[in-house]
């Protein structure tokens, strides 16, 4: 890169980071009364904990999503291809199912998020690991695999709701839509501990996407070790999206548009900076998206509607593109 589009990119980048911290502030401040304190600190302590699950979601969900488009070597996939999301839905439903709405792992947030999170990472762990294994260490099978298990797991949990109690389908439906309306300090301080310890485990293997993304023939001939590296890499960003979609529910669409709109920005191969763009985004988004829903909606759509909208167009406009080119 020269030093000319170096500083290109280093004023787009402080663009995005001057609009994501303006989106936080408006969130923060929009509707506080500042004349009494109170309420003013009451305020604070309820969307403190709400901004701050919604940066940890970007960061999981739009670093996940470039990493993971790298890795299959095409700009117009997204993690949710792996099931996750799928797997979410299917766990709260058979939870309901076998439990009761009332129950305790139903009921308790943390419990909730724990069980969430433990099969989560451990499905991902034993099913990607084997079949990246069986299938010769073969991404493009492991994808598709991904899609198998996704269309798996949605037809367990249409069978469960089919035969499910009205009732207790409608304390399931709320569980299922993305929110940020009742976060627990205790999950982002467990996500966050959950997600450093990815970036600590796989910090080689992200030093070396851009290596990666020349192709294996280029990256073994360059020393590296790309069967071994991709496999830790796909199971770090199913931890990720795990991690994410446990704490506020499935955004099937978020990752996609933050991830290609970085690099429509940047213009750049350097991934350090792509997913720097991409988290600032993913902030933008979600933050901005969230002032909207309260302050104009007054919470009755909510933000990942707009977001699984926004993301289907902007799906489309990918396509056109790549075909006209």
């Amino acid at each position: 890169m020269n030093n000319r589009a170096h500083g290109r990119n280093l004023r787009r980048l402080a663009v995005l980071v001057l609009l994501a911290v303006l989106a936080a502030a408006a969130y923060m401040l929009v509707g506080v009364k500042f004349s009494n304190e109170k309420l003013f600190l009451y305020a604070m302590h309820i969307r403190a904990p709400k901004l701050a699950a919604m940066v940890i979601t970007a960061f999981a969900i739009g670093g996940a999503s470039l990493v993971f488009q790298s890795v299959i070597n095409n700009t117009i996939v997204t993690p949710c291809l792996l099931g996750m999301n799928s797997l979410y839905t299917l766990i709260h439903t058979a939870v309901v199912f076998f439990a009761g709405s009332g129950s305790l792992l139903a009921v308790n947030a943390n419990a909730s998020f724990a069980v969430d999170l433990v099969i989560m990472a451990v499905a991902a762990t034993l099913i990607y690991s084997y079949f990246f294994k069986k299938t010769n260490h073969n991404v493009l099978y492991v994808l598709l695999i991904g899609t198998v298990l996704t269309s798996f797991f949605s037809s367990i949990q249409s069978t469960l709701v089919r035969v499910m109690d009205p009732n207790e389908y409608d304390n399931l439906l709320s569980t299922l839509v993305a929110s940020f309306s009742n976060i627990n300090s205790e999950i982002i301080v467990f996500s966050l501990i959950v997600l450093a310890a990815v970036i600590v485990v796989l910090r080689k293997d992200l030093a070396l996407l851009n290596v990666l993304t020349l192709g294996k023939d280029q990256a073994i001939n360059l020393g590296v070790d790309y069967d071994n590296c991709i496999r830790r890499l796909l199971l770090g960003v199913t931890l990720c999206i795990a991690v994410a979609t446990a704490m506020v529910g499935p955004i099937s669409f978020l990752g996609l548009i933050i991830a290609n709109l970085s690099r429509q920005l940047l213009k750049t191969c350097r991934h350090g900076w792509l997913i720097l763009g991409s988290v600032l985004f993913g902030v933008i988004v979600l933050v901005g998206g969230q002032v909207i829903v309260e302050h104009v909606y007054t919470y009755s759509i909510p933000v990942s509607v707009f977001i699984t909208v926004g993301g289907g167009v902007y799906f489309l406009y990918l396509l056109l593109t790549r075909q006209r080119v």
